[in-house]
């Protein structure tokens, strides 16, 4: 019976294999091969020159041999427990709630109070929208997925899934980041602080940062389209991971893996030195701060940045470790957890608890909501 969902599971997979090897979905096909055009064509925008050999990296989509026979994959991150079902869904479902709601009461207060209208909050504003997209990725499909007693996504969805996820995680790194530099003009450079964040470049900096995680998150889609075939279909993780498609490839995939790991250490690497050498030039400029009050406010406006940086970076090196050294795929999935549920999370009560301008922002913002008229039919 512990097994029962899985073998129920299992089974679907193999007859939706046996169904789609006489006959591919059209309207899969057509979504695949628009995603792989797309892809394509943020390839050539992002780099002109890739349109020299754009042939023979970005060929003309064909509809895969093999692919025919994988049309869903199966999630095996979660117990399977069915007395464990309830209490996990309970719990998602109110950690992804706490999730939306105080990113959102982050945005709302920074939007409708002048006090926070500074590049600092409009950057914070920025990061509760990346964390309410990371949990939105993978969160709802497992309580789906919980409620329904499945654990199957669809080729096409494990894409989408992965495209996005992806993106709000690179967009996330990037805003820290920037976050950085920001603290960085503001302590070391004050009197030049209102000229060099201006309005422009603040947008200008969100803006690139979306597109280079755009371009990261369609690098990963590429890659995982160029596998023909599948040797199995389950996924030791709630989500689908690239890293784990390409383990389950039935082709050599070591190159994609040294691209993949290539990426990684581009998106993932640069950021980080530059939010720690960012940090370096703030500590060597504190001694030339003479006033304690100015010490103090230096190292505030910083101590919510570093507790985000440290949970975003920690939780995300721990969810890379345990996948990359433990054999047991339940610690895999309880980090991935961590990172992909926790952090965003967590990120509102950080910059709420040690901020005391958003507290007073959300004090204001909750005053203005008790003294909203009640309409008259109520």
């Amino acid at each position: 019976m512990h097994h029962a969902g899985k073998t129920a599971d299992l089974l679907s997979v193999v007859m939706a294999q046996q169904r789609g090897s006489a006959a591919q979905p059209q309207l899969d096909q057509r979504v695949l091969r628009s995603l792989y055009q797309i892809q394509c064509w943020v390839l050539i925008l992002f780099f002109p020159s890739f349109q020299f050999s754009s042939s023979q990296l970005c060929p003309r989509y064909t509809e895969p041999e093999n692919l025919t026979g994988v049309l869903e994959f199966l999630l095996l991150g979660l117990p399977d427990d069915p007395e464990l079902q309830p209490v996990l869904a309970g719990l998602f479902l109110s950690m992804y709630l706490v999730t939306v709601l105080g990113n959102l009461l982050i945005i709302l207060a920074v939007g409708s109070d002048s006090h926070l209208h500074t590049p600092m909050y409009f950057f914070l504003s920025n990061l509760s929208l990346a964390d309410i997209g990371f949990a939105s990725t993978t969160v709802p499909k497992m309580l789906m997925n919980i409620q329904a007693h499945s654990r199957l996504i669809s080729y096409v969805g494990c894409l989408i899934q992965m495209s996005f996820s992806i993106l709000f995680a690179c967009m996330e790194s990037l805003l820290l980041a920037v976050m950085a530099y920001d603290r960085f003009v503001a302590i070391c450079h004050p009197l030049h602080y209102p000229v060099i964040m201006n309005p422009r470049l603040c947008g200008f900096l969100v803006l690139v940062s979306f597109l280079l995680s755009l371009l990261d998150s369609q690098l990963h889609n590429l890659i995982v389209l160029q596998l023909t075939c599948f040797n199995d279909v389950e996924v030791s993780n709630f989500f689908c991971d690239p890293s784990q498609l390409l383990n389950l490839a039935c082709s050599d995939t070591s190159i994609n893996n040294m691209v993949v790991y290539f990426i990684g250490a581009i998106f993932g690497f640069l950021p980080l030195s530059g939010i720690l050498f960012s940090y370096y030039k703030i500590v060597s400029s504190i001694p030339r701060v003479l006033s304690s009050g100015g010490k103090y406010k230096a190292f505030s406006t910083c101590s919510s940045h570093l507790s985000v940086v440290g949970l975003f970076y920690g939780t995300a090196l721990g969810g890379y470790l345990s996948s990359a050294v433990s054999l047991s795929p339940r610690k895999g999935a309880a980090a991935s957890v961590m990172y992909m549920v926790v952090t965003p999370m967590l990120n509102p009560f950080v910059y709420s608890l040690r901020n005391s301008d958003v507290q007073s922002a959300l004090w204001r913002l909750q005053g203005r909501i008790i003294s909203l008229p009640v309409p008259s039919f109520l």
